[in-house]
């Protein structure tokens, strides 16, 4: 998607999250992050300060996408914790 060193920006972070119909505090329960990070992803910006989106966290974005949702060295397992429903309203069923 992207070329050198650039991320994925905050609007397009917020855009992600909101695609899937996630609230903020979903998004970081998936990624790991602990909510006031996520807040920081879509600002941009902390304390005044540039925040950038790690790819780490683009490319578990991308996973949480694709309905990757964990690889344990031979398979990988579906999107935890999400009812049916809102995996059907994403397009993950």
């Amino acid at each position: 998607k992207r070329i050198g060193g650039m991320c994925m920006t905050p609007g397009e972070f917020r855009s992600w999250r909101k695609s899937l119909g996630l609230k903020q505090k979903d998004a970081a329960d998936l990624l790991g992050l602990k909510k006031r990070v996520i807040q920081y992803y879509e600002k941009g910006r902390r304390d005044g300060k540039p925040v950038e989106i790690p790819r780490a966290v683009e490319l578990a974005a991308y996973a949480i996408t694709t309905g990757i949702g964990g690889f344990d060295g031979r398979t990988t397992s579906p999107l935890p914790d999400l009812p049916r429903s809102e995996l059907a309203e994403a397009g993950l069923d």
